[in-house]
């Protein structure tokens, strides 16, 4: 039977934690659960550690502080190769993306090195997001397509299921996004070595408790990376070849 593993970084969300721990545990697909905990002052990582020695299939990876998306997500990543998961999901820890959707983005992993879920796919489907956001986040996707030649609709979303193939393939090493533009540089490195990349369309549906963690400094980042991306590749915006038997 194949195992997957669903990674969810938490700071700073004590009051969503136990939610989307739930709301795994009730899917009708077998899945692990692995909270990446940044040191939450709140005490979330407690309360991970808690849900863990309640459930066998939840575990937690303290990390010292608060060091950015993207390390945390490759500390995950590490974490699961260590223990031959074929499958890792990772979806935001505030119940923006629907735990309830991880199993159709299992299913077409079977078809595929790596799923987006897209929340624009035939359409919009986002839930109390105000104009000006909703404005930001279409304006952001064109932006990075055009750069950098990525053909999917939704190339920032942050809920995604890679095959384990695909995640031992990535030089870990080489990325150097650390805030949201990780989700766009993982994309974009696995589309250029041909992989299999495909879209299902999820819900999104925006936070109730917390606040978001987008600051000015991450935004910048992202604004800049994709020309980093352009660069580093000759300014060519096709991807290599398929691999051979594909």
């Amino acid at each position: 039977m194949s195992r997957t593993l669903v990674i969810t970084p938490t700071y700073n969300e004590r009051d969503n934690l136990p939610r989307i721990a739930e709301q795994i545990l009730a899917l009708p697909l077998a899945v692990d659960l692995l909270v990446v905990d940044d040191n939450s002052p709140d005490g979330t990582g407690h309360l991970a550690d808690e849900l863990a020695a309640a459930h066998p299939t939840i575990h937690v990876l303290h990390r010292e502080a608060k060091n950015g998306l993207g390390r945390a997500y490759c500390a995950g990543f590490a974490w699961a190769l260590a223990r031959d998961y074929d499958f890792i999901v990772h979806l935001d820890s505030n119940l923006s993306h629907n735990p309830a959707d991880i199993p159709r983005l299992v299913a077409a992993a079977g078809d595929a090195d790596l799923v987006l879920g897209s929340r624009y796919l035939d359409g919009i489907r986002i839930i109390n997001w105000p104009l000006r956001r909703l404005i930001l986040s279409k304006c952001a996707g064109v932006y990075v397509r055009a750069i950098t030649g990525l053909p999917f609709t939704d190339p920032t979303g942050g809920f995604k299921c890679y095959r384990r193939t695909t995640l031992a393939a990535l030089d870990l090493g080489r990325i150097r996004s650390n805030g949201y533009s990780f989700l766009v540089e993982t994309t974009h490195s696995i589309w250029r070595r041909g992989l299999r990349v495909t879209e299902v369309p999820i819900v999104f549906t925006e936070r109730i408790h917390g606040c978001s963690k987008l600051s000015g400094p991450v935004f910048r980042e992202a604004m800049f990376m994709v020309w980093r991306l352009l660069l580093r590749h000759g300014l060519r915006r096709r991807p290599r070849p398929a691999p051979a038997g594909r």
